[in-house]
């Protein structure tokens, strides 16, 4: 039986991927572990899509479900301008609940500059609580939209905001009553206010503008798995320095009080970059100077030196691939 989250990237391989035979020209990016947008090529534009799922919280479903597919969208170096959402929800719902999904969702898309150009509502006995499937399409001059394939030993690994943004948030949001003991009221409200900061679209557009060697919204896996997943595209390795990862206090208390790995935790809101030593410095200027907070947190390694994190007693860790994301153990699911 398969566990609840994400296929592993080696499932998702054996049975997901290697069924897809069919190749067609114009596909220029195709689905691939790590790769969360495929781009198409029309002319002299290039078409870049995403889609993603909301399953993992009900807290403020309808805003998540616009930034989680334009992260990816940004990801890519460039704007998202239109998202579709097939919004799927449960016997019972009262349309009180659609109309805030919506609002949220609607807010979210104005803030971006985003328009939501279609999609599908439904009531269903096929769900059990609110699940809203986002697309996100963007347009780029051909040869514009940015890969960790390009990616190569030296270049420098960058990280906005912190580990466990969204993971923070959303457990804030749906577990407040099992951290009232652990938290104060205004540690509560800084972890609930964390889903207000899930968008990585501006740092994703201002570096795109400089130039990176491929970026990677850091979703289910957190900051590990994303790093792991740029590599295996890249066919490289990594060091991280465990003591440059910024990690929010309330994140860190959250995460000691159910027994989770904020680095393993679901993310977005935080962009992973990787820069080329001559553009380093650039980027981190452009970023922080647009109010985004950036560390530098490792650097590409060959191949053959693995992924590895340096502690803070300078002991070398291996990283291994992402499993199942840790939100699911607080939701007894794993």
């Amino acid at each position: 039986m398969l566990k609840i989250g994400k296929l592993d990237n080696e499932l998702l391989e054996a049975i997901v991927l290697r069924h897809i035979r069919h190749r067609r020209p114009e596909v220029l990016t195709r689905p691939g572990i790590g790769d969360d947008c495929a781009v198409i090529d029309f002319g002299p534009y290039e078409c870049v899509l995403s889609t993603d799922p909301i399953t993992a919280t009900a807290a403020q479903a309808g805003l998540l479900a616009i930034h989680v597919s334009c992260n990816d969208i940004a990801s890519n170096g460039i704007a998202p301008l239109g998202v579709m959402l097939a919004v799927l929800l449960p016997e019972g719902t009262e349309e009180e609940e659609v109309r805030e999904i919506m609002r949220r969702a609607a807010e979210a898309a104005e803030e971006l500059n985003v328009e939501i150009i279609g999609g599908h509502t439904e009531i269903t006995a096929a769900v059990t609580k609110p699940v809203i499937i986002s697309t996100a399409i963007g347009r780029a001059e051909k040869g514009a939209s940015q890969s960790a394939k390009d990616m190569w030993p030296g270049d420098f690994l960058l990280l906005t905001k912190q580990a466990g943004l969204e993971g923070t948030g959303i457990l804030a949001n749906d577990f407040a009553a099992r951290l009232a003991g652990a938290l104060s009221e205004a540690e509560l409200r800084e972890a609930r206010s964390m889903l207000s900061r899930v968008s990585v679209v501006r740092e994703g557009v201002i570096a795109g503008r400089i130039g990176t060697a491929g970026m990677h919204d850091v979703t289910e896996g957190g900051v590990l798995g994303a790093v792991w997943e740029m590599c295996e595209i890249s066919g490289t390795g990594a060091e991280l320095r465990e003591d440059t990862i910024p990690v929010a206090a309330v994140t860190r208390k959250i995460c000691a009080h159910f027994g989770l790995d904020s680095l393993r935790l679901i993310s977005s809101g935080s962009m992973l970059i990787a820069a080329r030593p001559a553009k380093k410095d650039a980027l981190l200027a452009a970023i922080r100077e647009a109010g985004v907070e950036t560390a530098c947190i490792g650097v590409v390694r060959e191949r053959e030196s693995g992924l590895c994190m340096v502690c803070g007693d300078g002991a070398r860790r291996p990283v291994g691939p992402p499993g199942a994301d840790e939100i699911y153990k607080v939701r007894g699911q794993i």
